[in-house]
């Protein structure tokens, strides 16, 4: 290591002060703040409200303060199927219903986790991933389906949202530091000999108290509920003591869960390969957790494929780049403090993957989009943050947005290439913890 001398320090003040336009920039960022100072108004003259492809979506919904985005997403382009084929826009399911299966599905699969990694140390990179992902609310698509198969899901007002699902930060990290503790217990149940019976008595007990942790927080789930709505034709309808997995089983009997793949493009790994995720398999006995890896055009085709076809497209994304709540901007130019600092920070995709500079943080619906003789212009997004954001809760996003900050989209596999769904039928490659694949 070199030390910083005092007349590098002079050299550098000089360099700054020579250019008068860095004390123009600094006053203008010190008063309105980096961001503000940066912002390039004239996006809008691209990302306006019209699309050529549009999807009849009435309202928005909130997370709030919590994590559950993948779960808002998959329950969006449920409730749009659920409305096309009721006639019924305004109906919403109950995210804290999922939610709830997803803090006891996941529990079981850390505790299943610590188990088989015992012989392992505390420090090991695998034992260290969980341990770090304990608690956790985060999630993507195919884990909220494995939890829509096995538990089925509720109308809103059956299990509706309270304090601790719009804030999820005291449950979760609750449950991370009882899971954690847990952790240290089945490690040395293992190192003393216990037999499997006696890992899974304890296994059992701690499940038993996540269970009433989350019962506590959330409440706990209905059993039974009356299915009760009023049609876009004012049609009352009502059906009593249907269970969440009748409501799946009769609701969505064409909905083909199984129809729909993952594509992602990360490209820090190879593309034409299909990944699995062990980490994120949350449900024993689920679905494995899959991304099949292809270019970026792949997902835009398959995804206005989908539009065009009437329905909605979860993606995954890096929200927080390149994104203004206030207007629902999300440009590549929308920010352009490269110019303000004059500096150049522009990165490949793949290497702000490999640098973890990118990452998918959040999960949002396509619901239009906009095109000029088969060229994107931008998309419609429907987001999960109230309707006090963007356009009463819908976001555009341009099409180089599109390219560099998105990870994936969830499909039909209509519409993907004949190579890509023998791919996505095929064997996966597992992937460690730490891999970042968006």
């Amino acid at each position: 290591m070199t030390v910083i001398s005092d007349q590098e320090i002079a050299d550098f003040s000089a360099d700054f002060n020579t250019n008068s336009k860095n004390q123009v920039a600094s006053r203008a960022a010190r008063r309105s703040g980096l961001l503000e100072a940066s912002f390039n108004d004239r996006v809008s003259e691209r990302l306006n409200h019209v699309f050529s492809t549009e999807l009849d979506v009435d309202g928005v919904t909130d997370q709030k303060h919590s994590g559950r985005c993948w779960e808002f997403a998959t329950l969006n382009v449920l409730r749009h199927y659920f409305g096309k084929q009721n006639k019924v826009k305004d109906f919403t399911f109950s995210q804290a219903y999922n939610f709830f299966w997803d803090k006891i599905e996941r529990a079981n699969a850390f505790y299943d986790a610590m188990i088989r990694l015992a012989d392992k140390p505390l420090n090991d990179r695998e034992v260290q991933s969980w341990l770090a992902f304990a608690g956790e609310d985060g999630g993507l698509w195919s884990m909220a389906i494995n939890l829509v198969k096995k538990y089925g899901v509720v109308p809103s007002y059956a299990m509706p949202e309270s304090f601790n699902s719009n804030n999820t930060t005291g449950l979760i990290d609750s449950l991370a530091r009882k899971e954690r503790k847990d952790a240290i217990a089945l490690r040395k149940l293992v190192s003393e000999g216990s037999s499997q019976d006696e890992l899974e008595k304890a296994k059992k007990h701690f499940l038993n108290e996540v269970y009433r942790m989350v019962s506590v927080a959330l409440g706990e789930p209905p059993k039974k509920f009356d299915l009760e709505y009023r049609d876009d034709d004012k049609k009352y309808h009502l059906e009593r003591d249907l269970t969440p997995r009748e409501f799946v089983q009769k609701y969505f009997k064409d909905f083909k869960f199984d129809d729909y793949v993952v594509l992602s493009n990360c490209p820090n790994h190879e593309f034409n390969k299909l990944y699995h995720m062990p980490l994120y398999d949350n449900v024993d006995g689920g679905d494995q957790i899959k991304f099949l890896n292809v270019p970026i055009e792949y997902l835009a085709q398959a995804a206005v494929a989908q539009l065009k076809s009437g329905d909605a497209v979860i993606f995954g994304n890096d929200v927080l780049k390149q994104m203004e709540r206030k207007t629902g901007y999300l440009d590549t130019k929308l920010y352009q403090t490269d110019k303000l600092f004059g500096v150049d920070t522009k990165m490949s995709k793949a290497d702000r993957l490999a640098t973890g500079e990118g990452f998918a943080t959040h999960d949002m619906t396509l619901v239009g989009v906009d095109e000029d003789h088969g060229h994107i212009r931008k998309w419609k997004v429907e987001n999960s943050w109230g309707d006090k954001y963007g356009h009463k809760g819908f976001y555009e996003m341009s099409q180089p947005w599109f390219e560099d900050y998105v990870y994936d989209v969830v499909v039909r596999k209509e519409f993907l290439t004949d190579e890509q769904v023998k791919l996505a039928e095929g064997p996966a490659i597992d992937l460690k913890p730490w891999d970042n694949i968006g």
